[in-house]
């Protein structure tokens, strides 16, 4: 059986202290990679994973995914680079076309695909010490513009996060993996595999080349329906999103705007009781760890490379739930992953 990996991913929303205090929890146990957001407005990636970086001796770090229209590929290039020097483990840059834009002041950059094209290679010319002068259709930059800092001693991973064929096309193309995200649906991960194969098909790679990791909301505890319930309010404010993107659903769209609007309200406990418990684990890992364990199994068995299981882990923090995922869930999937 293929080997696969397991990784876990934060949100940004936390003191100093509390980076470093995670990613030296996330160090005990097995994990292969080590993930933060970069969602508007909480801290940008790169704060957080240069606090985590110097205690996380083992796993591969990196954002799932930073927009080009919130930071410069010259500014991601720079950061990664800086990065790569603490990360033990390596690192990996991971891009996205953004969520919630708009609502922040952010204008997407146009074409937003083009934008993602023209980001890696910019990124990719100035991590290889090459010239980035570049005149594109969204960027230009002049020819003597290069890295004036230390560079990675090997070229960096590329994640590409997204749900739309256009982009997971280009991913086959030129990216190491796309990931899913917002989903732990298993039906979404033939169709994206399907997309991918044919910008793989296009650059002349071979079918599968790129990893797909899929990702969303976990909470692990003993008690099972106070992780269900928890990770039911989580998962409210991104679900009338990620519900307009799978295609394999079919939900009622006022359902969906009657919970954002309690979600826009505040009113995380409305929202999460308007959820139909049939959709729920289509969105979501929650449960105890047999739970998580039967879920993980179900994605890996329908294609996933990686399983990455994201904030907020725990029902009264991350630290109960990343410590049941380490010391249950990751020795449970043992014929799934490397040892």
């Amino acid at each position: 059986m293929t080997k696969r990996e397991i990784s876990i991913a934060f949100q940004t929303d936390k003191r100093a202290a509390e980076y470093i205090a995670l990613a030296k929890l996330a160090d005990q146990y097995a994990f292969d990679a080590v993930t933060v957001y970069c969602d508007a407005p909480y801290h940008p990636s790169y704060g957080p994973l240069l606090l985590m970086a110097p205690h996380i001796k083992r796993a591969r770090i990196g954002p799932a995914g930073i927009p080009p229209s919130r930071m410069h590929p010259l500014d991601i290039a720079a950061q990664t680079a800086l990065l790569a020097e603490l990360a033990a483990g390596g690192v990996y840059i991971g891009l996205v076309r953004g969520g919630w834009l708009a609502d922040h002041g952010i204008t997407e950059l146009d074409p937003p695909i083009t934008a993602i094209r023209e980001s890696i290679d910019i990124i990719r010319k100035l991590l290889a010490g090459e010239p980035a002068g570049y005149k594109g259709a969204v960027f230009q930059i002049a020819e003597h513009v290069r890295a004036p800092y230390p560079l990675p001693a090997a070229p960096i991973p590329l994640q590409i996060g997204t749900w739309g064929k256009r982009l997971a096309a280009l991913a086959g193309e030129v990216a190491d993996e796309v990931k899913i995200g917002g989903s732990a649906n298993p039906a979404v991960i033939p169709l994206m595999a399907k997309t991918i194969a044919a910008g793989e098909a296009r650059a002349g790679r071979e079918t599968g080349s790129v990893k797909i990791v899929i990702g969303a909301v976990s909470v692990v505890d003993a008690d099972r329906e106070a992780a269900r319930w928890a990770a039911r309010k989580s998962v409210a404010l991104y679900m009338p999103i990620v519900s307009k993107l799978d295609p394999t659903l079919s939900i009622d769209p006022e359902l969906m705007r009657r919970v954002e609007a309690r979600v826009n309200a505040g009113d995380s406990e409305a929202a999460a009781r308007l959820i139909p418990d049939d959709i729920l684990n289509r969105f979501i890992f929650a449960g105890d760890p047999a739970d998580i364990i039967e879920q993980c199994a179900r994605l890996y068995g329908a294609g996933a490379q990686r399983i990455e299981l994201g904030t907020p882990h725990g029902v009264k923090g991350a630290a109960t739930g990343i410590r049941l995922i380490g010391a249950k869930v990751i020795p449970a999937l043992k014929e799934y992953l490397p040892p």
